[in-house]
């Protein structure tokens, strides 16, 4: 693969109406901390630390939302996030707490992991995702 430059998704951006009700849900649930880039975006815009640099995954943002939030039971207009989990009941426990949703319960990636998707605040659909050999 070397030199060969390919699509790598490098960086994610989720649309928020209501930036602290946003930034609280996601620093909550998955203890993401904030960079402040909204001098140089010209609008609320917070860099998303997801992670460890030297682990596997990409950092993100949280961006002010410029229309409309999307309308709940259409289809998905844009990308899904799935954030990795160590321990998905804990983890939807805690989105339940802090405002979120179930999209789509619980299911199993047979011998391969747990999945299932979520509404946060914003009416964004995204999934949890916690590797399990023995998942059936």
């Amino acid at each position: 693969m070397a030199g060969k430059m390919m699509g790598r998704l490098v960086h994610f951006e989720i649309h928020v109406s209501d930036m602290e009700r946003a930034k609280k849900f996601y620093g909550e649930v998955f203890g993401w901390e904030y960079q402040d880039y909204s001098e140089y975006a010209g609008m609320p815009y917070f860099g998303a630390v997801t992670g460890d640099e030297n682990e596997p995954g990409i950092n993100g943002a949280l961006m002010q939302r410029q229309s409309a939030p999307p309308e709940q039971n259409h289809a998905l207009n844009g990308f899904a996030c799935t954030m990795g989990v160590e321990n998905y009941d804990v983890t939807e426990a805690k989105i339940l707490e802090n405002g979120g949703k179930v999209a789509l319960p619980k299911y199993a990636l047979p011998g391969m992991a747990w999945q299932g998707y979520y509404i946060d605040t914003e009416g964004n659909v995204f999934g949890i995702h916690q590797p399990d050999a023995n998942a059936k």
